[in-house]
């Protein structure tokens, strides 16, 4: 209503959460945004639960670090929807819903008789984002795929770790918070289209298809050229005509800076600052000093020239901290950051100047835990963990009983048949 105050922008919206890992950040990311995301998992709870790491260093399903962090902003039920039972309630639960999320293998929904076309005839409106490693046509549609398979089957390892040594995966399950994410933009996109139409719609998102789309430049460059991109570790290539590779990281006395010789306007600034510097400290040979950054050429620089200036500049890093580092380019106007560990992350002052962590209250832990708050900041809106992961089964009576007006009895039977 006009002047009341707006919780969020999807506050009004209900999402059915049925995602494994490879979904979970998709429904937290509707969640941040106000939506109510109820998480539904099988009784006795998600097999995500069981990773690591641990509240404590203590395994238990109730204390996964990694659950807490991409189920926030949840309720949490059980429901075994292979029992007919158990469906039946979750069709009941799909007539209010605006958006069921899942990540089950292609055709696991209509075998349950669950399919996008049985919930449109309870809900016209619903939106369904179906999240899978490949998609729900093709013929890998059916494989399944960790995150290591993703992004190998994408074309992303090939282009990760060093030229001479075997591809690499990232450390962290990238696939899988790229797929998520991009599934919470079909998921939008895809409500826009109802607010003008009237009517939901299946997203089918391929974490295959958007780890290829997150890096599309790579296939342009094999079908114009037929040269394909190589890894080139912790050096940047491409930039130079002769194929000269530069250095973008660069150890220090505290561990390691990202730097790398530019070329243009802001280069010309940069690499003239950081001579200076480096004479300043007695660091700077003769032929940096007399070089005219002005004319240098960064697509026609070879390779000779590149080692013969990064071998100084590599000597005067080695001898200066990330902070000295930090402080000499913000001082000097240049491009170039420490490389920060996650600790020094959770203590940077620009994170803590915007607001960006947050503490959230833990009861059944007996402490709160600070967690990383909202993706953007909005002017009207709030974007932020309204609540923490829930526990297993912690909503079945508030969702069961109080919405769908079961009794405690009748949720008690369900209970000892396995439905819930």
């Amino acid at each position: 209503m006009a002047g009341q105050e707006v919780k969020a922008a999807l506050s009004p919206y209900r999402v059915l959460d049925l995602t494994g890992e490879l979904g979970f950040l998709c429904g937290k990311i509707l969640g941040d945004l106000g939506a109510d995301v109820i998480k539904i998992e099988p009784p006795g709870g998600e097999p995500a639960r069981m990773l690591g790491p641990f509240y404590l260093d203590r395994p238990d399903p109730e204390k996964s670090l990694h659950w807490f962090a991409f189920n926030n902003n949840k309720r949490g039920i059980t429901l075994n929807i292979e029992n007919r039972t158990g469906r039946e309630l979750f069709l009941r639960l799909a007539e209010s819903a605006d958006f069921v999320i899942e990540s089950f293998v292609p055709g696991s929904l209509e075998r349950l008789n669950l399919s996008y076309t049985v919930l449109r005839q309870v809900n016209q409106r619903v939106i369904l984002t179906s999240i899978t490693p490949f998609g729900q046509t093709g013929p890998y549609s059916r494989f399944k795929a960790s995150d290591i398979e993703i992004l190998a089957m994408s074309g992303c390892m090939s282009l990760t770790g060093d030229p001479d040594r075997a591809p690499l995966r990232a450390s962290f399950p990238q696939s899988y918070h790229w797929t998520g994410s991009y599934a919470a933009a079909g998921a939008l996109t895809a409500h826009y289209h109802r607010q003008r139409a009237g009517e939901g719609q299946q997203v089918d998102v391929s974490a295959q298809a958007c780890l290829l789309w997150a890096f599309s430049h790579a296939h342009t460059f094999w079908d114009l050229n037929r040269q394909l991109e190589k890894r080139a570790g912790s050096f940047m290539t491409g930039r130079s005509i002769t194929g000269a590779k530069m250095r973008v990281f660069w150890p220090c006395k505290d561990g390691y800076i990202n730097f790398i010789i530019y070329g243009g306007e802001a280069g010309r600034k940069t690499n003239q600052a950081l001579v200076e510097w480096m004479d300043s400290k007695g660091k700077a040979p003769e032929f940096l000093k007399q070089k005219d950054w002005k004319s240098f050429n960064i697509a026609e620089v070879t390779q000779e020239e590149i080692d013969q200036m990064e071998a100084p500049i590599a000597g005067f890093f080695a001898g200066i901290t990330k902070k000295e580092f930090f402080e000499g380019v913000i001082q000097r106007e240049m491009l170039g950051y420490p490389v920060a560990s996650v600790k020094e992350i959770c203590a940077d002052p620009h994170l803590d100047a915007r607001n960006f962590w947050q503490s959230v209250e833990h009861p059944e832990l007996g402490t709160s835990l600070t967690y990383p708050g909202g993706f953007a900041k909005f002017s009207a809106t709030s974007c932020k963990i309204w609540r923490r992961a829930p526990r297993i089964g912690e909503h079945n009576e508030e969702v069961y009983c109080g919405e769908l007006g079961l009794s405690n009895e009748e949720l008690g039977k369900l209970k000892d048949s396995g439905v819930v």
